[in-house]
């Protein structure tokens, strides 16, 4: 019996950053890197990147065929850099919450996937929990905090 892939970013070559055991964020992937993060473990790939965001980004079509070829869920949920909004939220928590884990979300940086990560969270996670997931893969969002609390007074 083969042995199962071992969900570890730090022997990819990927910058691949876990949130917890059902997210994981990174910078711009290339259509090579969904075979690794297929070996990896993953079992969804989601882009919150617009396509032409940036001349020379890797086409999403690209990357959502070579999701299906290696048997990855694909969601594709561009999100504006900088404008997030409550919508890009409603429609993040649902699809989080049902996706087939763990996920891997990418955009730019990592940045946009982590506060709709976040901001979605807010609704049943306390905001220290969430600081420290962030702050230990990197980012600060310590700034949406207002609105991590405007999430969490919504949903009570």
């Amino acid at each position: 019996m083969a042995a199962a892939p071992l969900l570890d970013p730090e022997r990819t070559s990927m910058d691949i950053r876990k949130i917890d055991d059902n997210i994981s964020v990174a910078p711009q992937i290339s259509v090579e890197d969904v075979a690794e993060a297929a070996r990896l473990g993953f079992k969804t790939l989601v882009a919150n990147r617009p396509d032409h965001e940036e001349p020379g980004q890797p086409a999403m079509a690209d990357i959502e065929a070579a999701a299906r070829e290696q048997g990855l869920e694909w969601v594709y949920m561009p999100v504006e850099s900088g404008n997030i909004t409550d919508d890009d939220v409603n429609r993040f928590a649902p699809m989080i919450r049902d996706a087939e884990k763990p996920v891997l979300a990418f955009c730019r940086s990592g940045t946009r996937c982590t506060v709709l990560w976040a901001l979605s969270s807010a609704r049943n996670t306390s905001a220290n929990e969430i600081f420290t997931k962030a702050r230990n893969a990197g980012y600060d969002i310590s700034g949406l905090a207002p609105r991590m609390a405007q999430q969490a007074a919504d949903n009570s």
